[in-house]
């Protein structure tokens, strides 16, 4: 990463201002100002936990055969969660990470080099992705197309740097449907969460309020950086319409979002550590079994209506 290309933590009243007029300026402080502490927010490990999770994921998008990949780019890479996890899985045996924050781009390479895995990284647009044409047996991505002003144009990006059959999964996309229930629950819970915890025998649960305010701002720019909602069949058509082929959405999670998105804001809420180990465990097995509810309820439900969509699909051989 070159040395002009710094993080920028903490983005100044006219920064988050400019930021409302340019999402990718608002993508940039945004994930700047929470790439050290990203991990923590969202439960993020490089343990069995998350191994088996983004494996899954991974699965459940291509139906996988156990063969690992060469060289896996991973795009939008935040702290490196998708990529670097799948790596441990055997998904792929080199990688390299793009975003277009530099902040997160540090701490994924950070991440890799703690787990000594050979990745690489670099600060990127993913609509000018900067590597010549046909270099990665595999391109991935988590939570990331959403950010993207002009996803079609990501995905031809994505086409372009793939090799003759290689293959693209995103997972983590938040349908329309999902999106609409996922907000209002988490504002709801925010709004609980922080006007309980004033009450005096629970004020040792509230964080102190310049970090509740710090939250604020950050969430003002969220709204900024998450830019779209996908409905999965018109997902499908956008890569198509970019070239891909053997194009496949998926979608997840129901009543798992339903209750992973008030756990979620509530764990924003508290201080750091205050909710201990079987907190985290709580919360995990009761993902896990609503999954499994949430997978027999897909043989019924319109797919539309899951939070999470999965893309997956080939570049022409």
């Amino acid at each position: 990463m070159s040395t002009d290309q710094v993080p920028t933590p903490h983005a100044t009243a006219e920064q988050v201002e400019a930021a409302w007029q340019d999402p990718k300026l608002a993508n940039v402080l945004y994930h700047d100002w929470e790439a050290g502490t990203y991990d923590e927010k969202w439960s993020i490990s490089y343990d069995e936990r998350c191994i088996d999770y983004a494996a899954g994921r991974f699965r459940l998008a291509t139906g996988w055969d156990g063969r690992p990949y060469g060289h896996a780019l991973e795009l939008g890479c935040g702290t490196g969660f998708f990529l670097l996890n799948l790596m441990q899985a055997g998904v792929a045996e080199k990688g390299s990470v793009t975003d277009l924050s530099p902040g997160m781009v540090q701490a994924a390479l950070r991440n890799a080099e703690h787990l000594g895995l050979p990745v690489d990284g670099k600060v990127a647009d993913a609509e000018t992705i900067p590597y010549p044409d046909d270099t990665f047996d595999l391109v991935v991505g988590h939570a990331v197309l959403h950010h993207i002003p002009d996803v079609e144009q990501a995905l031809r990006e994505v086409l372009r740097v793939l090799e003759p059959g290689g293959r693209f999964v995103f997972a983590g996309e938040p349908t329309t449907v999902g999106d609409a229930y996922a907000r209002r629950l988490s504002r709801w819970t925010w709004k609980a969460a922080t006007t309980v915890t004033k009450l005096g025998p629970l004020q040792g649960w509230r964080r102190p309020q310049a970090e509740l305010d710090e939250s604020s701002r950050a969430a003002a720019l969220e709204a900024v950086v998450d830019i779209h909602t996908f409905d999965p069949a018109e997902l499908e058509r956008m890569a198509e319409r970019a070239g891909a082929r053997e194009v496949r959405a998926v979608t997840e999670e129901l009543t798992a979002a339903m209750l992973g998105w008030p756990v979620r804001t509530f764990e924003a809420a508290v201080p750091p550590g205050k909710l201990g180990w079987n907190w985290a465990m709580f919360a995990y097995h009761s993902w896990q079994r609503l999954s499994k509810l949430d997978a027999a309820l897909g043989r019924v439900v319109p797919r539309a209506w899951f939070y999470n969509a999965l893309i997956s699909g080939t570049k022409a051989r």
